[in-house]
């Protein structure tokens, strides 16, 4: 490996430091975007137990949001009725949303520092074949005769070229599979964790406040 890196020559250094970013990349959002850490099963059903007759106090809604990524999105409608005591539908649904939306950034973490990587790969590879074509030309005599040139030059040249392009196409190949398919799993739990608060919403929107006020005025 080691002579291959001194036969390729320095173009190939930001290839090798984009290869290491995105197998950290990669690990880390194996670890992190496992589905106990987003959508466990059961959850959802226990959390609606659990305030089937009131929303519980800040303990437990506290326990919640650290549970899960789900978990912070429903403990966030729990924490709108406790804090405001003339919360109403919409509210809860609002605080829910914002949530939602901060799981949904989180979760969509490095993903597109994959991409940049996928996609710049191949051109940094191409980088270093233009670099090894230019040391081939500039190895040759003035004449531009072949023999006339210096033959170890123009093997380097040419071994500049053909490492850089494969070391391109080996760094951006699996990064493009992997952000492909980080990329579906995201938008996967996105859809559950929509259809779960959806559904916890309407559960809550019995014991919104505001709501109940609004529905005894009338």
């Amino acid at each position: 490996m080691i002579s291959i890196i001194q036969a390729a020559g320095w173009p190939i250094w930001p290839l090798i430091i984009c290869s290491i970013l995105g197998l950290a990349f990669i690990v880390e959002r194996f670890v992190q975007l496992k589905s106990a850490r987003i959508l466990p099963p059961q959850i959802l059903d226990e959390a609606i137990g659990v305030s089937q007759n009131g929303v519980p106090g800040p303990d437990t809604v506290a326990q919640l949001q650290q549970h899960s990524a789900l978990g912070e999105v429903l403990a966030a409608g729990w924490r709108a009725i406790n804090t405001n005591p003339r919360c109403t539908e919409d509210e809860m649904r609002g605080a829910m949303e914002a949530a939602g939306r901060t799981v949904a950034h989180r979760l969509e973490r490095y993903l597109p520092a994959l991409a940049t990587i996928a996609s710049a790969a191949p051109l940094l590879g191409l980088l270093g074949t233009v670099i090894g074509m230019i040391e081939i030309f500039g190895s040759q005599a003035p004449s531009g005769a072949l023999s006339g040139g210096n033959p170890a030059q123009l093997a380097h040249g040419i071994s500049v070229a053909l490492y850089n392009t494969a070391f391109g196409l080996i760094v951006a190949i699996p990064t493009l599979i992997f952000w492909r398919y980080f990329r579906a799993r995201v938008d996967g739990y996105v859809l559950g964790l929509e259809l779960a608060a959806e559904r916890f919403a309407r559960h809550l929107e019995p014991l919104c406040p505001g709501s109940a006020r609004q529905g005894a005025g009338l």
